[in-house]
């Protein structure tokens, strides 16, 4: 129902996002979508090029004076450091004619843990560079262009998306500390980690510096959580619609992110079944209440009316100043591997990313339950939904 593609390189002109299965009535913030690319590239423990690009979505198609039209959106993201890549990234045959930067030679070492190599291959490539500029987590300033409008979409019919990092390396908040969605949503936006623990922030800070005075770097976790979704988003009738593990491939789609988690993850795997599960209690408003959400508000892989809560854990970045062990693809002799301009820790961007790929997920799913054409029609079948439900849990009788 809802679709998006990018396209575009690390260094190249910039980056386009289409995104495909906007209902039409949306009153668009573009704004919002410029805070949250600035948000992606804060954080600390970024490198120098943030200090560089100053990103800002450019929505080029699919809006009218300020209103989504049913039509795909278009939006671009320029590079500001293209200027400095010309001579190197020309999509020209030959060099054009007033072309600037450096004419840089081809990358022949392979990063471990990129997709350096594998891509060569793959591709059958001699420049590694064809490999690294769209590998790179440059791509995801598009999808958090793309998540912005899916957020809109998401906050149309009342619900609310935040998220929060979790740990740095081997510095976490306690496996049973539940952070409530109002606590990580009041957290600033250019907070230099987003953990709600200062204390647990200033450590993060910490070893973030050691590992950038060991040439080193650092990965961690974040949770994304929503809450106020309608109760039956997703499916349990096929694997593929199953929101747990559409969910978990999208955010495994983000660079560097090694495992996903729902809820309690795999704590789950540690616990006996009493420890695991929710109980369900009488209704209360609309619906049966949970004294526990460790199921991150999907049973089944459909929304049971919880918060859902999705972890991710991102691997360190694989490019380090003090270099690990390679080949030179050309020789074939040993030699370091490569060094591009890159992040000792990237955990928090990670979450802007992980929050826009939850929330594409999510606005699909709302999409396919009350498909729709235009909000208002979404809205309209969403409340004739809810009154149903409510109407049928409360003329059951009580034993």
């Amino acid at each position: 129902m809802l679709r998006f593609l990018t396209a575009g390189e690390s260094h190249g002109r910039g980056l386009t996002v289409i995104v495909d299965g906007v209902p039409a009535g949306l009153a668009l913030d573009v704004s919002r979508l410029s805070a949250l690319l600035r948000r992606r590239q804060g954080g600390y423990g970024r490198g120098r090029r943030m200090a560089i690009e100053s990103d800002t979505a450019d929505v080029t198609a699919g809006v009218r004076r300020g209103v989504t039209t049913g039509a795909p959106l278009a939006i671009a993201i320029e590079n500001r450091d293209w200027v400095n890549w010309q001579r190197t990234m020309h999509a020209e045959p030959e060099t054009p004619e007033g072309a600037t930067g450096a004419n840089r030679a081809p990358v022949v070492r392979p990063r471990p843990g990129h997709a350096d190599l594998a891509g060569a291959m793959k591709y059958d490539l001699d420049d590694i560079r064809d490999v690294l500029e769209r590998a790179s987590a440059r791509e995801t300033a598009a999808r958090v262009a793309a998540g912005g409008v899916a957020v809109q979409i998401l906050e149309a019919v009342g619900a609310r998306l935040t998220s929060h990092v979790i740990g740095i390396g081997e510095v976490t908040l306690p496996p049973d500390r539940v952070v409530a969605f109002s606590d990580a949503a009041a957290l600033a936006a250019d907070a230099p980690l987003r953990c709600v623990d200062t204390d647990l922030e200033a450590a993060m800070i910490a070893r973030i510096d050691r590992a950038k005075a060991d040439g080193d770097t650092l990965g961690g976790s974040f949770e994304v959580i929503v809450t106020g979704l309608p109760v039956g988003l997703g499916s349990y009738v096929q694997w593929d619609r199953k929101l747990d593990g559409r969910l978990a491939q999208a955010v495994m789609s983000i660079p560097a992110i090694k495992g996903v988690g729902i809820g309690i993850g795999a704590e789950a795997a540690r616990r006996p079944g009493s420890g695991v599960h929710d109980e369900i209690l009488p209704p209360e408003g609309h619906g049966p209440v949970r004294p526990t959400n460790r199921a991150g508000g999907l049973e089944g892989g459909v929304t049971n009316g919880e918060d859902v809560r999705v972890v991710g854990h991102m691997k360190p970045i694989a490019t380090l100043m003090q270099p690990l062990r390679s080949i030179d693809l050309t020789t074939l002799e040993p030699a370091p591997a490569a060094i591009e301009r890159s992040d000792v820790c990237a955990v928090p961007a990670a979450a802007v990313v992980g929050e826009a790929m939850v929330a594409i997920v999510l606005a699909d799913a709302l999409l396919e339950r009350f498909g729709a054409d235009s909000i208002a029609q979404i809205r309209r079948h969403l409340e004739a939904t809810t009154a149903a439900v409510v109407t049928r849990v409360n003329r059951r009788p009580r034993v």
